[in-house]
């Protein structure tokens, strides 16, 4: 996955709270087989006027002018600042797919489902959790100011705001390892493909009888 170090990004409110995950990625694109394609579905039911289903051309579509991410002044966001307890409801990793394939890399709020947070780190998403006075603070300079962005910072962690206002924030150092890195539990793993390869080639030397496959 891709690593995360430092990102300077245009930011969008999502201003409501307890946003669960069937509003995230509705769960009609739950079908798709592949791990790409979910960014066009984002927010699906309130990004379209027009109901949507797998496949669909987004140029077809009826697009909510009303909708926080359909308005011109928060084109290519890749912050989303949210309220309390996002990514709520079912523990589908397709919200967080969907997240970061729209084109966010971090996410601020003052909680989340912990499911849903642990996903986050999972798949190349930081997902930050501030104070809800600071969140509150920075919502309204969001809407205040066209092309609001902020700094993340994670090897320091903390986010910088345009007026250069440091806000510390706390991730566990594992977590914190992998985002730097852009491991996934895959990528992970691989950084011991030379034991594994030796291991099995040890154990096969030890066990032939073990690539003897029955067929039928």
């Amino acid at each position: 996955m891709q690593a995360f170090t430092v990102h300077k990004g245009l930011v969008a409110p999502m201003d409501r709270e307890n946003v669960d995950t069937d509003a995230i990625i509705p769960k009609q694109f739950l079908k798709a087989i592949a791990r790409t394609g979910f960014g066009p579905n984002l927010f699906d039911a309130w990004r379209y006027l027009d109901p949507g289903e797998p496949g669909q051309d987004p140029a077809s579509r009826k697009p909510n002018p009303d909708f926080v991410l359909n308005q011109p002044r928060y084109q290519g966001a890749s912050v989303l600042l949210a309220r309390t307890n996002f990514g709520c409801g079912s523990s589908r990793e397709h919200a967080p797919w969907a997240l970061e394939q729209f084109g966010f890399r971090a996410l601020i709020a003052p909680s989340y489902a912990d499911i849903f947070y642990n996903n986050c780190f999972k798949n190349g998403v930081l997902p930050i959790v501030l104070p809800e006075a600071q969140v509150a603070r920075l919502f309204d300079e969001v809407k205040g100011f066209v092309g609001y962005a902020l700094t993340v910072d994670l090897p320091r962690q903390v986010v910088i705001t345009a007026d250069g206002t440091e806000l510390p924030f706390d991730v566990q150092p594992f977590r914190k390892y992998c985002l730097v890195n852009g491991f996934d539990d895959i990528g992970l793993t691989l950084r011991h493909a030379d034991k594994i390869r030796a291991f099995e080639a040890e154990r096969l030397a030890r066990l032939p009888w073990l690539t003897n496959r029955s067929i039928g």
